[in-house]
């Protein structure tokens, strides 16, 4: 080692240092294990979403309601790490034990997405003790890891700790946008046990957090480890429960008032301590409208990658996976910060407008119920290339005529199909056949080259139809059967085969998919495919094995593939398709990210360090406390509505637009009669003023003597 680089300094009094600075070699141990941390949790919750939905096969409502419970958790756990640091453990012995509590959530939650491993009860169970151990983990080292970080330096290396939380924030992003980006693909790219590899895409998560532990201890002996010194949240809690509790004791009017309702609490704690509790509560109290920002907010992951399911998803050179538009928001926040603090913010003030902490957090409001407007719009777009709502005593119906002519087709009581239905015509789309009951039975008349043919079918409500047309053994013939009635989830494409050669087939697709459709005009079972091109299948007959050709199969759509003539060494095939493919490109959901990643850095940087200059020193981690619980109330309230008003994701994007611009009218009538304060002005005054009130009480008691 080269001894001009005091990497190692042994002398007393020192801690080892990198290379030719004052930043403790300890903090290289704390960020590295921040990253992997980060990347652990992000990675994990990009993922899970669509877990709970192909997995789990609950619906979109459930999905939304689970995942938003577990970030919750995730945040309202904070509160329980910082008192078991502060009061019992210390930082480090707590970062210790609940990352061991971290790693085994991950673990479970990995072995609970093995398909092979007992039945969905055992999944949902292990996935569930899974999550919570995991939102404790990472709940109760949050508010730990950084306040350790600071601790590492000493007093007089004020801009060296200042350096270093900005280093600790960019690991937090970096971690997050490279997870964010992985595992999606390790979760769609990847196929184990025939299907989606979930269990890769949490096993990774779960070994960086193993990486981030095992890191975190190996600079265990070069750690400053202060011992635990009380925690203030749970004496500003005691402050306050103490005033309510002694006000409503002392309510008789021969008891005179005091000036402030935590006066009350000057009985038991110091004037200090309440003043500080003061000050705090002014800021808290701020806090209130914003839990429905975070509301909006953390829908990237649940709503919002939904939404990408049922978009197109191909960028040319690239396919994006639904639930890797999530990359976008740590990517444009890193390239936001730096333009709105060294160009945007210094033009408004050369434009003399005094943009304050207050309006800085409204307008961050403002663009996130603006991205909601425009995922609302995005929303109703898609739904137009839905298939038609299916309600009581209506169905859907639609003819393939498969036979070498022209067929009119008749339904009894219907009018419909006034034009006769050329071969092999593709369906514009499908016809509503109304219904007496919930069930009924129709004839279905068929004129083909002068003759009339008769054929009965029972034909239930809700449901959905195609009417086979074809020639067997020289005269006409049909069949009634049963299509899709909704999109393909998770923006794979459904496909069918109907068998119109005289002997059985075996098809197999891409090397997987094995179906065997029996012979003249029988039809195979949907068959959910990746989206692709598929041109390498193969068709095996009692004549030998042939190549079959299907093209692309698209996003969200569904096919039925008719086998007409084997010739050539190939198989002749016609498609048809059922549901149109995904025509919403994925890109459109790029500007409601821009703006909500604009309103993110204006809401929450600009918040956190409002409240903080506040506040008197002591009091910040109350604050912090009171931040991460208004993140947690906000996905509480996502929780609620996803469960207790199920409507049109259209209107459900609306009501939150509707309800954060609402927020943010009473947050701006708040702020404007909020005074900001200097707390440190504040105490001189509080001072002051128990100066002369003592100098009062002396005078006073000086002249009633005198009388």
């Amino acid at each position: 080692m080269d001894e001009s680089c005091p990497l190692l300094d042994v002398q007393a009094g020192h801690r080892q240092k990198l290379c030719g600075s004052n930043y403790p070699l300890s903090i290289a141990f704390i960020v590295v294990n921040e990253f992997c941390e980060r990347f652990s949790y992000y990675g994990m919750r990009a993922v899970l979403t669509l877990y709970f939905l192909s997995f789990f096969h609950w619906d979109e409502n459930l999905s939304t309601a689970v995942y938003h419970a577990f970030s919750a958790l995730c945040y309202f756990t904070p509160v329980i790490g910082a008192i078991m640091a502060d009061s019992w453990l210390g930082k480090y012995k707590t970062i210790i034990y609940l990352s061991i509590v971290y790693v085994v959530g991950h673990l479970i939650k990995s072995v609970g997405a093995i398909p092979s491993l007992g039945n969905q009860a055992v999944h949902v169970i292990l996935s569930m003790v899974g999550l919570f151990l995991i939102a404790l983990g990472t709940g109760g080292i949050k508010p730990c890891v950084s306040a350790f970080g600071g601790d590492q330096f000493e007093e007089e290396h004020t801009s060296e700790r200042n350096k270093f939380f900005s280093i600790f924030y960019l690991s937090i992003n970096a971690g997050s946008l490279i997870s964010t980006f992985v595992t999606p693909v390790l979760r769609g790219d990847v196929k184990c046990f025939g299907e989606d590899c979930y269990a890769l895409a949490f096993g990774v998560p779960a070994a960086l957090m193993v990486l981030a532990l095992v890191v975190f201890i190996a600079g265990s002996g070069l750690y400053r480890k202060t011992p635990p010194q009380g925690n203030v949240l749970l004496e500003v809690c005691k402050c306050i429960g103490f005033a309510i509790k002694n006000r409503l004791k002392n309510r008789s009017p021969q008891i005179p008032k005091r000036d402030h309702w935590l006066d009350w609490a000057s009985e038991k704690y110091s004037k200090q301590l309440i003043g500080e509790v003061k000050m705090v509560t002014r800021v808290l109290f701020l806090f209130i409208p914003l839990p429905m920002f975070w509301a909006l907010f953390d829908q990237q992951g649940s709503r919002w990658t939904l939404q990408a399911t049922k978009m197109n998803a191909d960028f040319g050179i690239y396919v994006l996976q639904p639930d890797q538009m999530q990359f976008l928001n740590p990517l444009l926040i890193l390239v936001f910060i730096p333009i709105f603090d060294l160009g945007l913010y210094p033009l408004i003030n050369m434009c003399k407008f005094n943009f304050t902490p207050i309006r800085k957090m409204a307008t961050g409001m403002i663009l996130a119920g603006m991205a909601f407007g425009l995922a609302a719009v995005v929303e109703v777009k898609i739904n137009e290339n839905d298939m038609p709502r299916l309600v009581p005593e209506e169905s859907l119906i639609r003819v393939l005529n498969l036979a070498k002519n022209p067929v009119r087709v008749t339904i009894q009581d219907q009018d419909l199909f006034q034009q006769p239905v050329e071969a092999f015509q593709n369906p514009v789309e499908y016809s509503k056949l109304i219904l007496n009951g919930e069930e009924q039975s129709l004839r279905f008349t068929l004129q083909h080259q002068g003759l009339s043919l008769d054929f009965n079918y029972t034909v239930k409500e809700k449901s959905v139809y195609s009417l086979i047309v074809f020639e067997a053994d020289g005269s006409l013939s049909s069949r009634l059967i049963t299509d899709l009635e909704a999109k393909p989830e998770n923006g794979l494409a459904a496909v069918r085969f109907i068998n119109g050669l005289s002997e059985d087939v075996n098809l197999t697709i891409d090397n997987k998919q094995f179906i065997a459709v029996q012979k003249n005009y029988s039809a195979s079972e949907y068959s959910l495919l990746e989206r692709d091109r598929y041109n390498n299948g193969k068709c095996i007959t009692e004549m030998g094995e042939f190549t079959l050709e299907l093209g692309l199969l698209d996003f969200g759509a569904s096919y039925t593939i008719v086998i007409t003539n084997v010739s050539g060494g190939a198989v002749k095939t016609w498609k048809s398709e059922d549901i149109k493919s995904n025509n919403v490109h994925m890109a459109w959901q790029l500007p409601q990210y821009l703006l909500i990643s604009a309103g993110e850095v204006m809401f929450s940087i600009t918040g956190l360090a409002f409240s903080y200059s506040q506040s008197p020193a002591s009091m910040k981690s109350v604050l912090q406390a009171g931040w991460l619980l208004t993140v947690a109330v906000g996905n509480t309230l996502v929780l609620v509505v996803a469960q207790a008003a199920p409507m049109a994701q259209w209107a459900e994007f609306v009501l939150f637009t509707v309800l954060l611009f609402a927020v943010c009218i009473i947050f701006s009538i708040m702020g404007y009669f909020y005074v900001s304060v200097d707390p440190e002005d504040l105490e001189e005054k509080e001072e002051k003023r128990e100066t002369s009130s003592r100098g009062n009480m002396i005078s006073l008691v000086t002249k009633k003597t005198k009388l």
